[in-house]
């Protein structure tokens, strides 16, 4: 399984970030953080509204389901980082744990000069899960059913889930359109 650093912006948006861990869960790819994506990631849930337990709820949730994601040991390469100093800690972690990919939205604050030095590849949430929905589709679209399958309230369809993905809270309109396609 190839890595992949998941930065806090992807990690945010509860449905994309349970796509996205779903489709990890399946086997198709290794997910990374870091205690800085993940302390930045509790910060954001919490202006977002939600109370102490259900932050740590989600983050146990995701530490137990992947206890190899999380990155250490990076700190001292942030200083080496030469791309949009607020993701510096997001390069170094990435680079630190070997990943392949870093998914994030905010790929403009990681230019070609500074990542081309790792053979790290920026790309965004959608662009992500298009390749791997290209790579391995049966079990892309295998994890979306028992995404949904586990859910109590909406949506509780691949097509509903594909529409909230579509939107422009989530950013995953391709994605969409190819898994509605496959469907």
């Amino acid at each position: 399984m190839f890595p992949v650093f998941l930065d806090t912006c992807v990690l945010l948006k509860p449905y994309l970030c349970d796509t996205l861990l779903s489709i990890a869960e399946a086997g198709v790819y290794r997910p990374l953080w870091s205690p800085m994506v993940m302390a930045e990631l509790e910060r954001n849930l919490t202006r977002r509204g939600l109370d102490g337990k259900q932050v740590a709820h989600r983050v146990e949730q995701m530490n137990e389901a992947f206890p190899d994601a999380q990155v250490t040991g990076y700190e001292a390469l942030i200083t080496d980082m030469t791309n949009h100093p607020k993701d510096r800690h997001v390069l170094a972690a990435a680079v630190r744990g070997g990943a392949e990919a870093l998914v994030t939205e905010n790929v403009h604050d990681f230019p070609s000069a500074a990542v081309t030095p790792y053979n790290l590849e920026i790309v965004s949430q959608d662009t992500f899960l298009l390749d791997t929905l290209d790579l391995r589709p049966t079990d892309v679209i295998s994890a979306l059913r028992r995404q949904v399958s586990r859910y109590h309230r909406e949506p509780r369809t691949v097509e509903a889930l594909l529409v909230i993905l579509s939107g422009q809270a989530s950013g995953c309109p391709g994605f969409a359109h190819a898994c509605q396609q496959m469907l």
